[in-house]
């Protein structure tokens, strides 16, 4: 199974596997967005450590059963052959109603196939007022037009 683009990345490919990553993020299907990881994918997010597709399909059953409302916004930070750092931030709320904005780091590392087969997330949360979301457009896939996370000052 190929997962376009490949590495080597450039910048114009780099872009469409972050946009293409948030995309499946905010789609919220935890099978679909697992298809993109290697089977033997291995993940740092947090202190959590998983191994395999089927561990990120649970960890990310678990994640949007908690995080509800989620969006987010991934923007590419560098890249160099097979590798790409991005920065992110989303909000969600929990089952009490606080909301949250989340900011972080990714390093990912992708196989000759463009399966990502190494992801280390660092991520902050931060309780926010639903007053200050920034994000508010509906489920699914960020419009075009939405700024970014440099045109929010984030």
């Amino acid at each position: 199974m190929q997962r376009p683009p490949l590495p080597p990345f450039t910048e114009e490919t780099a872009r469409q596997k972050v946009r293409m990553a948030e995309d499946a993020w905010n789609g919220r299907d935890p099978a679909r967005v697992a298809l993109a990881y290697s089977p033997d994918s291995r993940w740092r997010n947090r202190a959590e450590f998983l191994q395999g597709r089927e561990a990120i399909e649970a960890f990310l059953t678990r994640k949007w059963q908690r995080e509800l409302d989620y969006r987010l916004i991934k923007e590419l930070w560098a890249f160099r052959d097979n590798r790409i750092a991005v920065r992110f931030a989303y909000e969600f709320h929990d089952d009490s109603g606080q909301w949250y904005r989340a900011y972080g780091n990714e390093n990912w590392e992708f196989d000759e196939h463009g399966l990502m087969r190494l992801r280390i997330a660092s991520i902050n949360d931060l309780p926010i007022a639903e007053a200050e979301r920034r994000y508010h457009w509906p489920h699914g896939r960020r419009p075009d037009d939405h700024p970014g996370l440099g045109e929010l000052g984030l």
